[in-house]
């Protein structure tokens, strides 16, 4: 689909299990993720309003073609982990960019992760239920 030797912009983006390795190409906007236009991929509105996100903010949408490889976890944290990972690259196409996305909060990682359970209970937290008798 795009050859190695077109220049790009990468950048890593991580939320919860999920993991992106996203590529920001020069081009028209189109966004691809896992091979499948964003459209098929999640189908839902609000997956795409957080992936173009960090797009609007910097006034690139139409600029840039993304292109991203994302494994782990569910769909939500998969566009929070695109949005990342689109952040970074933008960074590295123009420092510029860095003051209006680190304002959004969109290059910190978000550190919200499951909770391991533990021995000795059901779940995380939940102990069986007390039996008095």
């Amino acid at each position: 689909m795009y050859e190695s030797a077109k220049p790009y912009f990468y950048g890593t983006g991580r939320r919860k299990k999920s993991v992106a390795r996203v590529r920001v190409y020069p081009g028209t906007g189109s966004i691809i993720i896992n091979g499948k236009t964003i459209d098929e991929y999640f189908g839902l509105e609000t997956m795409n309003l957080i992936v173009n996100q960090p797009l609007e903010i910097t006034g690139n949408v139409g600029k840039f073609d993304v292109v991203a490889n994302v494994t782990g976890g569910g769909l939500s944290g998969q566009a929070g982990a695109i949005r990342h990972g689109i952040s970074r690259a933008l960074v590295l196409a123009d420092e510029a960019n860095k003051v209006s996305l680190k304002a959004a909060g969109f290059l910190t990682r978000d550190p919200r992760m499951k909770e391991r359970k533990k021995y000795g209970l059901k779940a995380a937290r939940r102990a069986s239920q007390f039996s008095k008798r």
